[in-house]
């Protein structure tokens, strides 16, 4: 059994985020532009609070997927929360766009299905794989980050057979934190957050 990293344990019990959620870091890019490139009604961005955001998107929910995004930027990287969604970290068509000419970094929680972490570079997945099976990963350099994931308890050699793996999406947001130089903190989610409805598929 492997323990969270201590900065990312109040991310062990899924509160406040919820059952599913994707959180992204997106390189270089503002917070309008990476919700334009997700695909949103653009004529309801406005900015709102996490907890806006939140609500929003449970009312909202489409399909397993979030009814409303958001965007903060922070340094060089905007951070993306899709509340009850899951898109950017599996959705080839919306990682192509959000990535192109970039890199994005995303850790999806999902209970009812897999969860994610994935690593994309202008479109192409680097490195992804389920956090609770580290040793399954695809991608164009699966091996990019083995050194940083063995860092943070994601054994890279992980034996189904041995101890599990018992917080795998701390110790993803921990790995996100070594690519990203930004710790997924609660003080984030007291950021504003520029919002928006995605469009209709």
């Amino acid at each position: 059994m492997t323990e969270a990293p201590e900065e990312f344990r109040w991310l062990s019990g899924r509160e406040p985020m919820g059952e599913i959620y994707c959180v992204s870091f997106v390189r270089g890019l503002s917070s309008e532009e990476v919700l334009r490139r997700f695909g949103v009604d653009e004529s309801t961005m406005e900015e709102v609070t996490f907890d806006e955001l939140d609500e929003r998107s449970v009312e909202s929910m489409r399909d397993d997927a979030a009814g409303y995004i958001g965007a903060a930027k922070i340094g060089d990287w905007a951070v993306v929360v899709e509340p009850g969604g899951w898109q950017i970290a599996v959705d080839p068509e919306i990682y192509a766009r959000v990535s192109r000419g970039t890199e994005v970094v995303s850790v999806c929680c999902h209970d009812y299905a897999s969860d994610t972490f994935a690593y994309i570079v202008d479109g192409a997945p680097v490195v992804w794989f389920d956090p609770r099976l580290p040793d399954a990963r695809s991608g164009s350099d699966p091996d990019r980050f083995v050194e940083e994931m063995r860092e943070v308890g994601l054994d890279p050699d992980y034996d189904i057979d041995g101890p599990r793996i018992d917080s795998p999406i701390p110790c993803s947001f921990a790995l996100a934190s070594r690519i990203t130089g930004l710790p997924f903190s609660p003080e984030m989610l007291e950021l504003r957050f520029l919002g928006a409805e995605p469009l209709e598929e």
